[in-house]
């Protein structure tokens, strides 16, 4: 069982190199180049998770936090490696604090105060993510006249659409 979940999972991700393969050159160098989030520093984090939930007994919460961080930051790499997307998905290593802190709260005490830093940096993170991400949004929708065209179109409506109005009797 667990050889058929590692060699399906590295199937996997031979798969996504080849179908999203740019340059067509295949060998080692470009597997690393593109997979070294996955090869190093996803497995780290969930090393860190391992060693909390099987070899503590549930007592070095702290393990969390870096397990936390090290994934979400992982998997933040990986996306950006893959899509070429590092100048707008970089308010995720803010969420990767959050969620290390988060899974502190969460398995450790409860303590009420750890999530005054995890709200403030889960909404920078949002907010960063909203800003970054609408303005490639339009950079992008900019020269498609079908799509300004539709925005137009559902503005219009809903100026001029009837308004429901609501009478008490």
């Amino acid at each position: 069982m667990r050889i058929r979940t590692i060699l399906g999972t590295l199937l996997i991700f031979l798969g996504a190199y080849l179908f999203l393969n740019r340059g067509g050159s295949f060998g080692p160098g470009t597997i690393f180049a593109y997979f070294w989030p996955s090869l190093f520093v996803i497995p780290l984090g969930l090393f860190f998770h391992w060693m909390y939930f099987y070899m503590t007994g549930r007592k070095g919460v702290g393990l969390l936090v870096p397990g936390g961080v090290l994934f979400t930051a992982g998997i933040v790499c990986q996306f950006s490696m893959l899509f070429d997307s590092w100048s707008y998905m970089w308010p995720g290593f803010i969420m990767a604090a959050a969620v290390g802190l988060f899974e502190l709260y969460w398995f450790g005490g409860r303590n009420k105060w750890l999530l005054i830093p995890i709200n403030i940096l889960i909404v920078l993170s949002l907010l960063f993510f909203a800003v970054f991400s609408t303005g490639v949004l339009l950079n992008n929708l900019a020269g498609q006249p079908l799509i300004a065209g539709a925005i137009l179109l559902i503005g219009a409506l809903l100026l001029v659409g009837r308004k429901k109005e609501h009478y008490k009797e």
